[in-house]
């Protein structure tokens, strides 16, 4: 593994702003996130998408919270790695810890909105998506209409106030499907379920989700294939990236009317 640039924590990207009817170019600074594999005498316990910082922190919390060791010390060595695929923080066992982490060795599967369930290396963790059509072109009104039938449609969310939703906008049709989670990953496989289950054509419409946009939610948008998402919330610069090489149109911090636009702006007609 060589080494490479250490990445940081954030990314200056530009976006094109549309508010109050008028749009603009700005940038905006967005979290950086990357796969970090956490590996303990040479296994691999999980793969996790990570902002890379405080990574230190990161290794010795995860271990104290999954039980893998009971004190600081008991981690004896902590080496990180960076290479082209993400970050490796491998660590060496000590005291009893070390022998029952033999015996016990398991298959994470990531808690709700942190882990890449079932992923045991850096090179799984960002997969090449699924390039999408190309979809068709949107007005400035639609995408202000698909926001406001995500709103309209999370009924568990306002029973509860504790859950994400996910949902398809059909183009002119006024409606949506909608599907709601307590993780925004289940809540967007619940979406992508219904739309095959009804046959929908993903490329005729758009993707809303409540959550913020992280690389597994643009992939699983390129797997739908929905070449539209809108996100109430702001990218990630790995998803950005990963939007642009899937085809997709990537709006973020959408608000009613105002949002902003990251990638394949030729989708979206601003006045």
């Amino acid at each position: 593994m060589q080494p490479v640039g250490v990445p940081t924590a954030t990314l200056l990207a530009p976006c094109v702003e549309y508010r109050a009817s008028a749009a603009k170019r700005r940038t905006r600074e967005l979290a950086e996130e990357t796969p970090v594999a956490l590996v303990y005498d040479g296994s691999t316990e999980a793969v996790m998408m990570a902002t890379p910082a405080d990574l230190e922190d990161f290794a010795l919390g995860f271990s104290l919270t999954e039980g893998l060791i009971d004190s600081p010390s008991e981690i004896g060595e902590l080496t990180m790695l960076h290479s082209e695929a993400g970050i490796e923080l491998r660590m060496w066992l000590a005291g009893p810890s070390a022998n029952a982490y033999r015996t016990r060795r398991r298959r994470l599967t990531g808690p709700t909105g942190c882990g890449l369930c079932g992923i045991e290396s850096l090179a799984e963790a960002i997969r090449p998506s699924r390039v999408v059509g190309k979809g068709r072109h949107w007005q400035a009104a639609d995408v202000a209409a698909a926001i406001t039938m995500l709103a309209e449609g999370q009924t568990l969310h306002r029973q509860t106030h504790a859950t994400h939703a996910a949902a398809f906008y059909r183009h002119g049709s006024g409606t949506a499907i909608t599907r709601e989670d307590v993780g925004r990953h289940n809540a967007l496989d619940k979406l992508g379920g219904a739309i095959a289950r009804s046959r929908a054509d993903a490329s005729q419409g758009a993707l809303v989700i409540t959550s913020r946009v992280s690389v597994e939610m643009v992939q699983k948008a390129a797997a739908i294939g929905a070449p539209l998402l809108i996100a109430v919330s702001a990218p990630t610069a790995l998803a950005v990236r990963t939007a642009e090489a899937a085809n997709i149109t990537l709006i973020g911090v959408a608000r009613h009317s105002d949002w902003e636009l990251y990638t394949h702006p030729h989708r979206v007609l601003l006045e």
